[in-house]
This record gives C-alpha cells, structure tokens and sequence, in this order.
C-alpha cells in the first residue's frame, strides 16, 4: 500500500503530466515573448499603481497633486503646447504604447490569429460584446447625470494585469487559452482606439490633419523606396505626432497608426541572411561584419524588431509611469458626493465586472452556437468564463479613457476609483473561476489519457 506522501507525489506528477499534455500547449516564439513581457509588466506596474494611491492618500498627498500638476511648455514658433505633467505623461509617452500596441495589432492580423477568420471569429465577437454590454450598462446606471460621458471607461482590458492574473495560474492554463486572451485584449485595443478617436477628440483642426497624413505618406515613400534608416522615419513620425496633437485628435491615436504602417514581413528573406553568414571568411573585415550585421537586421521584419526594442521600456517604465502619474485618486469621505460621481463609480465598477464577463462569455457562445468557431482546443466554458471574469480588470486604457472623458474633477475621480475597484475585484473573482476551471478540468485530460491506456 502507498503512503500519503506517495500518493500526493504521484497525483502531483499525474497533474502536471496532464497539463503538459494538453494539446497546443507550444505558444509561437513571439507570442511567448510578448505574454513574458506583459506578465512582467504587471507586477511593475501594480507597484507604480499602489505607490500612487498610498502617496495621494498619504500626509504628503499634496506634494504628489503638486508634482503632476506641474505646467511645462513646448514651443514652436507661433505655436505653444502648454500642459501639466500629468498630461504630458498620457500624450508623449503613452504614445509610444499605442505605438507598441499597433505593431501587435499588425503582426496579429498579418501573422497571427486574427489573420485566419475563422480563428478570430471567437476572440472578435467576444471582444465585441465585452465592449458593447459594459458601455450599455454604464449609460442605464449612470442615465439623467452628468457621469453619461464616461461611457466608454469600461470597456477597455489591461493586457498586462490580465496576463499577470493568469501567470499566476501556471501551466495549468492551455496555451490556446492564452492565446485566446491575446486575440481577444488586441481587438479590444482596436475598439478602444476606435472610440478614443471618435467620441473623445477635441475640436478637430482638419488642416493640421492634413499635414500629418503628408508626412505618413512621406514615410511610406521612403519605405517604397527601400531606406531602412531609422532616423528620418523617427524624424517624420516625430511630426506626425506633433501635427495629431495639434490637430484635436489625441496624439496617442498617431502612434496607433505609425505602428499599422510598419511592414510586417522582412524586407531580406532569411535564407539570404544565412547563406551570406555561411559565406563569410574566417576572418572578415570591419565592412563585412557591418554589412551582415545590417543584412541580419533586414531579414527580421521591422514590426518584430521595433516590437522586440520597445516593448519592454513600454510595459516596464511607460506605463508604470503612467500608472504613477494616474492612479494616485484621493479616496476620503465626501469623494463620491459629486453631482454624478456616485453613478460613475457604479457604472465603472458594473460594466467591467458583469459587464465584461456577461459580454465576452455571450459573444463567445454566440460565436460557438451559429458554427462561426469553437472551443480553442484544450479549454472548455468555464475557462471561457475565467477569461471573460479576468478581461474586466480594464485599469491602464479605462484611466486614459477617464482622463480625455471627464477634464478633471470629481466625476474623474469617481471614474478613477470605479477602474481601480473594480479591476481589483475582477482579478480575485475571475482567479477564483479560473483556478475552479483548470482544476476540474485536468483530472478530466488525466482520466482521457488512462482511459486510452
């Protein structure tokens, strides 16, 4: 008879056994880099964010209000771009985020699964209805006040708080599963891009507009003319930036479509790269070694290689440095009795944590029951649900939105404190689903595999 301890031994190898059998459990190199990234993001950027909500509330909480209300200006001849700090943060860096996040939309629609229709039929139409319910359900909560314009703070998902959440899980997750994440927070990316661009823009300039779309067509000149040099493409798009902003439009939106611009495939193909390494002499020169070394470059796409540089000072300094500069929300006695702050905290917290999971969970059947898709391979509807419960932590876009939706103020606020509750509480409850799902559904995988045997 075995003991106790070799029965846990066993039922442990048994389970992780199983786990590793699941099918798909293989990410694709890029993904796995980008998932690894964003997981390790997320422990930054929970820091950045617990950092600003202790100092706000803290003895110096004026001196953090001081700092980020600090005026800088920016001149250009006739023209002067004035702001605090704290909107210099969202509007320069943060640009280069959604230029991060435009690369990963291009390479999901090029490379990905959003490529394939049929693939991207489920993490669409779910994303679809995480969007659509969450917006619905803040405007019925916060209907006859003057929190109606936060409509659209609910309906974005923080990739690297949801990657976290299910990093914690470990290897019990199927890697389809994750995958199905990642599809489903980039369309959710392009809704909010959609919406941001949309509904929060400021009084449009369209001749500064103008100007901007010249220099994009500039920069696909250059492309068509084959300049691989970073610098005037760095140059134009610095102006692009400038005019976007200038224009009304926020000038996050100009990141966004600097990174669908980038080409997605590599301008040298990587048989050449390795026949002309394979060529080189034992002993080569300077000017050899500097021609391969731009050949190399060249036989990876430029959306993988800016993806591959940016990336982690995105997720590991600029967004952690926006969670600093927009988490720190004073929650004292008296904050919500705003005329419509209570709504708005309501709708926040409503949308992201019904509204989310009721949204994905539904589109994600609808998509399965009208034949569109299935199942990712490996998941069943509990992990479904899991997923759908972690999408409602919407805390880095669902700030920004709150920010362009409300200038200042304690209806910003109360959206403030709505994001950061309720992602709170979308992370415990979607974890507790999660971990129900895989825990019930590998002794299942392990009964398949003795059943065969």
């Amino acid at each position: 008879m075995a003991s106790t301890g070799d029965s846990a031994g066993g039922r442990h190898s048994d389970l992780t056994g199983a786990a590793a059998a699941l099918p798909g459990r293989r990410l694709p190199r890029v993904a796995r880099q980008f998932l690894e990234t964003e997981a390790a993001g997320g422990i930054v950027l929970l820091a950045a964010a617990v950092v600003a909500l202790a100092w706000a509330n803290s003895p110096w909480g004026e001196s953090y209000r001081s700092l980020w209300s600090t005026e800088l200006r920016l001149s250009l001849g006739r023209y002067v771009m004035v702001e605090d700090l704290r909107h210099w943060v969202n509007d320069g860096p943060m640009a280069v985020f959604f230029f991060v996040v435009g690369l990963e939309i291009k390479r999901e629609l090029v490379h990905g699964d959003l490529r394939d229709r049929r693939a991207a039929a489920m993490p669409a139409i779910a994303a679809a209805g995480g969007m659509v319910v969450p917006a619905l359900l803040y405007l019925l909560v916060a209907a006859g006040s003057a929190a109606t314009r936060g409509w659209g703070v609910p309906m974005a998902t923080d990739i690297a708080f949801a990657v976290g959440v299910m990093a914690l899980l470990g290897p019990r997750v199927p890697s389809t599963l994750k995958l199905f994440l990642l599809s489903l927070a980039i369309v959710d990316d392009i809704g909010a891009i959609v919406v941001i661009a949309v509904f929060y823009a400021g009084d449009v300039r369209p001749a500064f507009l103008l100007a901007a779309a010249v220099l994009v067509a500039g920069m696909l000149g250059l492309h068509r003319a084959g300049v691989v040099w970073l610098a005037p493409y760095v140059a134009l798009g610095s102006g692009v930036w400038l005019l976007t902003q200038a224009s009304g439009v926020h000038a996050t939106i100009a990141g966004v479509v600097l990174g669908l611009l980038a080409p997605a495939r590599p301008l040298v193909a990587a048989a050449v790269a390795r026949q002309w390494a394979a060529d080189l002499s034992d002993d080569p020169s300077p000017a050899e070694l500097d021609s391969m070394t731009r050949l190399a470059k060249t036989a990876v796409s430029p959306v993988e290689r800016l993806e591959h540089l940016l990336h982690p000072w995105t997720s590991l300094l600029i967004v952690p440095l926006f969670a600093l500069a927009n988490a720190g929300v004073e929650v004292r006695g008296g904050a919500l009795g705003g005329p419509g702050a209570a709504r708005a905290t309501a709708g926040v917290v409503v949308g992201l944590v019904v509204g989310k999971t009721v949204g994905i969970s539904a589109g994600a059947w609808l998509a399965v029951r009208t034949g569109l898709t299935r199942l990712p391979e490996g998941t069943n509807w509990g992990m479904i649900l899991g997923v759908a419960c972690i999408a409602g932590i919407g805390f880095t876009v669902a700030l920004f939105t709150a920010d362009l939706a409300f200038a200042g103020g304690p209806l910003q606020d109360a959206a403030k404190i709505g994001v950061l509750g309720a992602s709170t509480l979308a992370a415990v409850v979607g974890t507790s689903v999660m971990r129900h799902a895989c825990r019930a559904h590998t002794p299942a995988r392990m009964d398949e595999r003795q059943d065969r045997r």
